[in-house]
Parts: C-alpha cells; structure tokens; sequence
C-alpha cells in the first residue's frame, strides 16, 4: 500500500537536494557564499521521509495488511539499486585516484555505507564540516544511515503504541511521539555545544525531525478541518522559513539545535 502521489513533496525533494548541492559546491556571490545554510536540507529531508513512511505504516496498520517483511523489502528495493550504482562508479575512481591510506578509509566507509552505519564512522573520523571531509565520497550516506536505523525500531514502536494505545486510555499515540521528539531535541541543543560531531551524526539527536514529519500523520484527524486559504498561506510561510535558513544561516551554527526547529517547521 502507498499513499496518495503528493507532488508537492516532490517540489519539497527537489528543495532540499538543491540546497544539499549548493552548499557542497561552495559558489561564492560577491564575496558571500550562496546558500551557506543549504546543508538544512538534509533535515528538510528527515522530515519528508518521516511523513512519508509513517503514513505508509499508518495505512497499512488500519487495513490490517501490515508486514514487517514486506516493509523491509520495499525499503531494500528503493535504497539498494541507488547505493550499489555508486559504489559501482566510485569503487574505480578510488582506486585509481587515491593515496593507500586515502583508500584504506574509503574502503571503511563503503563497508559501513553498506552495513547502514556510516552515520557512525564519519562521526568517528571527523566533523562534517571539516575540510578533509570534502574529499569523502560517501560522506552523503551518513543521512541515509540515519533513515535506515529510524526503519529498523521505528515499525516495530508504531505497532506496540498502536496496541498499547487501545488498551490503555491514558496512553495517547501523538503525544507520546511528541514527548520522545522533545526530548531528542533537547538531547540535540545540549549536544551541539557538548559533544558537537556525535550529535550532528547520530540517530538520537536526529529522530526528532523524523517524528517531526511522523507527527503530521498521527496527530488529529481534526487538523482537517483548517480552510483552504489558511494552508495555502502556511505553506508559502513554510518555503519562505526554508529559503531564509538557506540563505542565513551557515556551517558555524549550533546544529542540530533549537534552531534547526525553523527549517523543520517549515517543511513541516
């Protein structure tokens, strides 16, 4: 089961990869960076995918179809093929363009890219925005490791609430998700002056902005219930919120912290 196409989201992709890019190609615009803050796309991103997916298991879950097997498989379907097509392109250009210890920490890297784990090398090796990480070429996996960890307890959480949910009065599904992204929050504010490298890189301090676009689905069906001009509104908000961060913000920022709260309400 899926959703319904949204190509709106598409629109929102397309967003946040460009961000993503520009920021990595460090073009400069009289003398001042263009989008020094297009690295927030990453958590633009977060928030679509847990949107995305939450919906897919909400759906599910409702119609009694639910497989965690099926899940599993539709997520190696979409992710794999992607992945294998570059490390089939950058595998040859490592070895011919790299220095042995060079290729000694790619191979690490192409090994944990494959293991979903590479959130947790880069965050061993280096900060994200140290200059010796532009020349990693799989440095881009850490996101995806991060989505993938979400998938691995994240399913498994959903139904437990779900069941707990209707057994329990007093145990209420958005509120819960809202508590645990809260509290990852703080864990990510605290961490982004304390333990800088771990916090940018590891699920904890990111699961907030995965809940954030989980909550959108589990929340109220009431929400519905706002008028047709008042989305359209919220939503040009939304962009302009993502284009400020774009444009304002930069890599000195403490991050993932409060701040990152405007470019995920936005996308939001």
């Amino acid at each position: 089961m899926t959703l319904a196409y949204r190509p709106e989201i598409d629109g929102l992709r397309a967003i946040a990869v460009l961000g993503v890019m520009l920021y990595h190609a460090a073009f400069v615009f009289a003398g001042v960076p263009v989008l020094a803050g297009g690295f927030l796309g990453v958590d633009v991103f977060f928030v679509i995918s847990g949107y995305l997916i939450t919906g897919i298991l909400w759906q599910e879950m409702e119609a009694g179809s639910f497989s965690i097997r099926q899940f599993y498989e539709r997520r190696a379907r979409r992710i794999l093929p992607a992945l294998f097509l570059v490390m089939l392109v950058s595998v040859p250009m490592a070895l011919l363009l790299m220095a042995p210890k060079e290729l000694r920490e790619y191979s690490g890297s192409a090994l944990a890219s494959l293991g979903f784990v590479s959130n947790l090398w880069f965050w061993l090796e280096d900060a994200y925005t140290a200059a010796p990480s532009a020349f990693k070429p799989l440095l881009h996996t850490w996101s995806l490791s991060v989505e993938e960890q979400f998938y691995v307890f994240f399913p498994m959480a959903l139904v437990l609430l779900r069941w707990l949910s209707r057994r329990f009065a007093f145990v209420k599904i958005a509120p819960t998700v809202l508590l645990t992204a809260v509290l990852s929050l703080l864990l990510a504010h605290y961490g982004s002056s304390h333990f800088f490298n771990a916090a940018f890189f590891i699920l904890p301090t990111r699961i907030w902005e995965l809940l954030a676009g989980a909550l959108l689905v589990v929340m109220p069906e009431g929400r519905q219930s706002v008028s047709v001009k008042l989305q359209s509104a919220l939503s040009l908000i939304g962009l302009l919120l993502i284009g400020a961060c774009f444009v304002l913000f930069n890599d000195n920022m403490r991050h993932p912290s409060l701040l990152t709260l405007l470019p995920v309400a936005g996308a939001m």
